[in-house]
């Protein structure tokens, strides 16, 4: 079995707390209509960016260190996709396509035929080089790439289908409340196992042992679960509270 080391989760479970309450304001502010007007600029969207960067870097860093990549990457992949499902049928209107799930399965299994090849690669060279094409492919669902600030266009016969836009490039008419395009950020998945890597060379994986009380790493053990119920829990909730409040 392979060895737990508690921070990474605790930092898990930090962040799936994070991403629970910004859900949380989200349905407030989207679906209840409660104005939240620093949740919709920059300060929102900081904290979405941080949630996201935070969670995917620490898959990434946590993949060298499992076992059973393709069982894991498989149920992560099928996660996505009962996410993608249930929005379509309950709530079609904020139906999650190709989200934050499906990116994460994809990503644990394409590592799978690469991880031999890249352990290779000097860790230090490997996370620049993510960091990189994570930064060049922002822009990819757009229509460009961004090099240093000069918009790139690309061809807009890239914009196909659903597979492409799997990939990171959305049709006309693509619409997603939780999209994450492989292209685009597939690379800081990168980043996170080359950072792996590099702290295993040089033994420096000790100080991610130990944390402060139980409950954050308890959390970040359970994340996918976590994942699957906290919007339902979250919606049951404010149900209640706003039914209250209208025939209360």
């Amino acid at each position: 079995m392979p060895e737990r080391y508690e921070k990474l989760d605790g930092f898990r479970g930090v962040t799936m707390l994070s991403m629970a309450a910004y859900h949380t304001l989200w349905d407030l502010n989207y679906m209840y209509g409660v104005p939240m007007h620093w949740y919709q600029a920059m300060p929102g969207f900081l904290w979405e960016r941080s949630i996201c960067v935070s969670f995917i870097l620490l898959s990434g860093f946590c993949w060298p260190l499992g076992h059973r990549h393709l069982v894991r990457g498989l149920t992560v992949f099928a996660a996505g996709a009962l996410v993608s499902a249930v929005t379509f049928l309950a709530m079609p209107e904020n139906i999650v396509l190709f989200g934050v799930l499906t990116l994460l399965g994809s990503c644990m299994l394409l590592l799978i035929p690469m991880d031999r090849a890249l352990r290779k690669l000097p860790p230090l060279a490997g996370i620049l080089c993510s960091l990189v094409l994570f930064f060049l492919l922002q822009e990819l669902q757009r229509g460009y790439l961004n090099v240093f600030g000069l918009q790139i266009p690309l061809s807009r016969q890239l914009y196909r289908n659903l597979f492409t836009a799997w990939l990171g490039f959305p049709p006309d008419g693509f619409y997603s409340v939780d999209y994450f395009p492989l292209l685009t950020w597939f690379p800081l998945f990168l980043a996170g196992y080359f950072l792996s890597l590099l702290l295993q060379a040089k033994n420096a994986m000790e100080w991610l042992r130990g944390w402060p009380g139980k409950f954050f790493p308890w959390l970040g053990r359970h994340s996918l679960i976590f994942y699957l119920l906290h919007q339902v829990v979250i919606y049951l909730i404010l149900e209640i509270i706003f039914f209250g409040r209208i025939y209360g």
